[in-house]
């Protein structure tokens, strides 16, 4: 009932940003929109004022802005994020991207601005998003290294670290990117349903997209399909799917619907 991880700020919307919210609004209880860079931070408080609780805030600078986010930005930005604290639910994404960034300097700087980014989540009270592509093992390190209690990692793919995320009491979000990778199946079906939520990262990564390569745009209700598609995995009742990672959304998130 709660995609928790999405960009409705993405010009993907423009056209028909708040048609979708509406549409949205028929079929879930909330959504949360994650803001990854400076430039879409007005934008989100915009959605958050517009739609009070239903559309609620992420932010963060997502790792593969590295390269683009001046030190002066990224200081103003942190500040912008620490004086509105009372608009989000949680600091991110955030995290170590190396499909991305190759060159160790930039590595070491995404380090860096995700040590920070965990510092502010730390001093603000607020759950950590992660974004990690590539990089499972140096993630969970730092994570382990920062002692960070409240986790969700965002499209999760590493089985490998499986056992170590649980044994650390984070949580995972799932997309659609089930319906094509059995790597991500496989940490699907080995993760309890106490420590999954829905998400879409809308809006990349639609079902028609993935299953049939046609060119579309994701919104935040496909999360049925992917609660779908993990009923068939765990071999229990959608139902039983739906309600449970809504559940942990809300708990994790301390919604306020």
């Amino acid at each position: 009932m709660i995609d928790v991880h999405c960009h409705l700020e993405q010009e993907d919307y423009n056209k028909d940003r708040d048609e979708v919210i509406e549409r949205c609004k028929k079929e879930l209880k909330a959504v949360i929109t994650s803001c990854a860079h400076p430039k879409d931070f007005e934008l989100t408080m915009r959605m958050v004022e517009n739609h009070k609780n239903f559309v609620f805030a992420t932010c963060g600078i997502h790792p593969e802005y590295i390269k683009e986010v001046s030190e002066k930005a990224k200081d103003d930005f942190l500040e912008l994020i620490t004086e509105n604290k009372e608009k989000m639910v949680a600091i991110g994404e955030t995290g170590l991207d190396y499909w991305w960034t190759k060159e160790i300097e930039w590595r070491e700087k995404q380090k860096q601005l995700f040590i920070q980014l965990i510092e502010v989540a730390k001093e603000l009270n607020k759950p950590l998003i992660i974004h990690c592509r590539d990089a499972f093992e140096n993630t969970i390190k730092i994570l382990e290294n920062e002692d960070v209690k409240q986790v969700m990692l965002h499209m999760w793919g590493g089985h490998k670290f499986l056992k170590r995320v649980l044994e650390n009491g984070y949580f995972i979000s799932m997309n659609t990117i089930i319906l094509r990778s059995k790597s991500y199946r496989k940490v699907v079906r080995d993760c309890p349903l106490d420590r999954l939520m829905l998400e879409t990262d809308a809006p990349w990564l639609a079902p028609k997209k993935l299953i049939e390569r046609i060119e579309a745009r994701n919104d935040p209700t496909s999360i049925k399909v992917v609660a779908e598609k993990i009923s068939e995995i765990k071999k229990v009742s959608f139902e039983e799917i739906w309600n449970k990672c809504g559940e942990n959304a809300v708990n994790f998130f301390k919604l306020a619907i």
